[in-house]
């Protein structure tokens, strides 16, 4: 088996990087959308959902740096055109939405795609031996996690 440069095997590592660059065009669409709400929102909510909006924004974009850094890390070429980004992203687009329920339901959904994504690289990072994107999607799920639990307690609507 050929090992890169920080140990792992190389065939798995490309791999993984692939996976992750999948990852990162979805990032890249939920930090979208996170700005749309956060510009567009209205309401009784707006001061409230506002200044959230601005924190999971970003910290969407800290984590797509810290992606595109581990996909340079396995040796891969990160994603970095908005063609890439659509091309390879299933999380929904938010368009025109104004509404608190629906930003929230927005971000919600969008979680639930991550979640799927990230759960696939940890198996797949966890076979590799590669600790570090296992680490990285283990945080990620923690706290993803806990934002869905607080987005639908937000709605009154039960995990």
């Amino acid at each position: 088996m050929k090992l890169n440069s920080i140990g792992l095997s190389a065939e798995k590592s490309h791999i993984l990087s692939g996976e992750l660059n999948g990852l990162l065009a979805n990032f890249q669409r939920y930090y979208q959308n996170l700005r749309g709400i956060h510009w567009n929102i209205k309401g009784k909510r707006f001061f409230d959902l506002h200044i959230k909006f601005e924190e999971l924004y970003t910290d969407a974009n800290i984590k797509v740096d810290m992606i595109a850094e581990r996909i340079l890390t396995l040796g891969g070429i990160p994603y970095h055109t908005f063609e890439d980004y659509i091309e390879n992203s299933k999380v929904p687009v938010g368009k025109k939405i104004s509404q608190d329920e629906n930003a929230i339901r927005l971000i919600v959904d969008s979680i639930k795609e991550l979640l799927l994504i990230e759960r696939r690289i940890l198996g797949l990072s966890d076979e590799a031996n590669d600790e570090g994107t296992n680490s990285m999607m283990s945080d990620f799920i923690t706290e993803q996690e806990k934002t869905v639990w607080m987005m639908k307690a937000w709605l009154a609507e039960d995990i």
